[in-house]
């Protein structure tokens, strides 16, 4: 048993082709909205996600400024995950950008795989369109930190959420673990803040843990280093008993 699936995505942003292409087709660009570290070389893209490595994918269409595609091998399973991005410059600066992510789920429980995996994609394409909209041309330093296993995901997003002072509606500014900002995206598995230097990320990761996935712009203050203890050390109290 498994699934094919497609997940199509598409925003207008306040960015031109250029920047867009930066972002989706470069390590550094990617590094500042998708997930954890990436590097793209030789028609490679290798990303790794705090300890784990994501499997390779290999670039199949590069038209600059137009279209990127790529996509990982098949496993022995018929599992594999591809990404189409198309770009079309609009009037005023302006660019559409449409992201589709397509594959292939094996077996009995994909449904539940494929619900963790589209509220990921939302996350990280809310993040994609907030970087071009605030932060085009920066470079984000990628944090990532595990917090403790979580035995009740709804418990755990309701002290998050009571930290941030009730939950959180898209559009509001919060104060939470002593940063402030917008919220951009909220969903059943995922926070988004833009805060003036940096988006904040909490995810419910498929490790088990709660993830604090966060991208720092130069100007934000502490090292990579010191943010990672800073998080981790916020997570475990948390969710501490």
């Amino acid at each position: 048993m498994g699934h094919d699936f497609e997940l199509p995505q598409e925003a207008t942003v306040g960015a031109t082709p250029e920047e867009v292409w930066e972002a989706i087709s470069t390590g550094p660009g990617m590094d500042s909205w998708f997930l954890g570290r990436t590097e793209v070389a030789e028609g490679v893209v290798r990303t790794a996600f705090g300890p784990f490595d994501m499997p390779p994918s290999t670039v199949t269409a590069a038209e600059p400024l137009q279209r990127l595609a790529h996509s990982s091998d098949k496993g022995d399973d018929g599992r594999f995950v591809a990404y189409e991005f198309m770009i079309e410059g609009r009037e005023r600066g302006s660019t559409l950008v449409r992201m589709v992510t397509s594959g292939f789920l094996p077996g009995d429980d994909w449904e539940d795989e494929f619900e963790y995996m589209s509220r990921g994609l939302e996350l990280y394409f809310a993040t994609l369109v907030e970087y071009l909209g605030h932060f085009a041309g920066r470079t984000a330093t990628p944090v990532t930190e595990f917090g403790p296993p979580i035995a009740d995901w709804a418990e755990a997003w309701a002290r998050l959420h009571a930290a941030a002072g009730g939950v959180p509606r898209v559009g509001e500014r919060i104060a939470v673990a002593g940063v402030e900002g917008v919220v951009y995206h909220r969903s059943s598995q995922a926070l988004g803040i833009r805060s003036g230097d940096a988006m904040y990320r909490f995810v419910q990761g498929f490790g088990g843990s709660m993830v604090a996935s966060h991208l720092l712009f130069e100007g934000e203050g502490e090292g990579e280093a010191e943010q990672g203890v800073r998080w981790r050390a916020w997570l475990e109290d948390l969710h501490a008993g």
